[in-house]
């Protein structure tokens, strides 16, 4: 059974970091074999795409609203993704969910990815 379990929200003020982990178990073919992604949902909007990193781990893509500011990375040792966010924004709380897909997923859309976890929420508040 394939389970990813996300961590490392919480409360930041404007301008402040966190840094969000996904560990992932269960997986059919090794952690590798996957592509790895991030997204959002804030109340009353639909699920976004933030960052894709792909199989192998070696590419990655970002939503426009994200970039330069937000870094996705994974520790295949670990079955680990992780997504480091800098100077936050109001506009950035969101629930944040973590999914993957087997093989190369280059689109960040949600019907692209096959599974997911149960999200974390970030709040970016003063």
């Amino acid at each position: 059974q394939v389970q990813l379990v996300e961590s490392g929200g919480g409360l930041v003020p404007p301008g402040g970091s966190l840094r969000l982990s996904c560990t992932a178990s269960g997986f059919p073919l090794t952690f590798t074999s996957y592509s790895m992604a991030w997204f959002r949902q804030a109340p009353g909007k639909e699920r976004e795409g933030v960052a894709i990193r792909f199989a192998g781990g070696g590419t990655q893509t970002y939503a426009d609203s994200v970039k330069g500011r937000f870094t996705i990375s994974r520790d295949n040792d670990k079955k680990t993704l992780y997504l480091e966010m800098n100077n936050l924004k109001p506009e950035d709380s969101a629930m944040y969910y973590c999914a993957a897909s087997r093989g190369t997923v280059h689109q960040l859309e949600a019907n692209r990815f096959t599974y997911w976890g149960q999200g974390t929420q970030v709040t970016v508040s003063s």
